[in-house]
């Protein structure tokens, strides 16, 4: 029997990274989620035991209340409070509209400079009924790309801001589907060939990030205001805007 290398048995295998964080003080922060990991543990884990509600209890060593959540393709502004108190009055304000969040999106198609989508959308798996949502848009920038689409010989893409009014399950990604301007890199609501064209250019996560989520302070009232850098893999899809520009 021959011994193992033991690079092949790592004595101590490598920590998790750790969660960046945009804002912190004894109330809140607003961290930086990495794209790939979820949230927390639910219906839609299927066996994951890497959450980033438990990597930011042991990373700031004290209970986290997630006021908010993002889903695991997604990166960029999760917003958690350190007491009950705190959580619930950024959660009402959550829901009354008080929280600006801010996103960024890569979808097929070209639409309009600005649009509104108001379509109502169910609660996911086991949530049949169906509650208004309402999402803004605005068209950022465009760009052309010689990959063969549907008979034709290039393909369009736009880089959107997207802000939602309300906070239903995947409401982004649905609307942009609604408007059959899928959302790039989404392989539940997306298209598959678009997907596997961004894929074949070295892209593979789906392009939603949160960049930015702007609140008032539950203890001082003050207005805060954080913003998550693109990712490198989101950063080399915004390269394609500057490249292949459409207008």
């Amino acid at each position: 029997m021959t011994s193992s290398s033991p690079t092949e048995f790592p004595e101590h295998p490598a920590a998790p990274a750790e969660i960046p964080v945009l804002y912190c003080d004894e109330a809140l922060a607003v961290v930086d989620k990495p794209a790939g990991l979820m949230v927390h543990d639910s219906a839609l884990a299927r066996g994951e035991t890497d959450f980033v509600a438990d990597r930011l209890r042991e990373q700031f060593g004290k209970p986290v209340f997630l006021v908010h959540r993002l889903d695991r393709a997604t990166s960029g502004c999760l917003l958690l409070a350190f007491d009950r108190d705190s959580a619930s009055t950024l959660g009402k304000a959550l829901m009354s509209g008080d929280v600006r969040k801010d996103y960024l999106t890569v979808c097929r198609g070209w639409p309009e400079e600005a649009f509104v989508v108001d379509h109502p959308l169910d609660g996911g798996p086991g949530k049949p009924q169906k509650k208004p949502a309402i999402t803004h848009f605005q068209r950022l920038a465009t760009c052309e790309l010689a990959l063969p689409s549907a008979g034709f010989e290039t393909s369009r893409y736009a880089l959107l801001r997207a802000q939602p009014e309300t906070g239903r399950f995947r409401q982004i990604r649905r609307h942009l589907k609604h408007l059959s301007h899928h959302l790039i890199g989404d392989t539940s609501h997306g298209d598959g060939r678009h997907n596997r064209a961004f894929r074949m250019m070295g892209i593979h996560r789906m392009l939603l990030h949160a960049e930015r989520l702007a609140f008032d302070h539950p203890r001082t009232g003050a207005r805060m205001e954080a913003v998550a850098p693109p990712d490198a893999a989101f950063a080399k899809a915004l390269a394609l805007f500057e490249a292949g520009s459409g207008g």
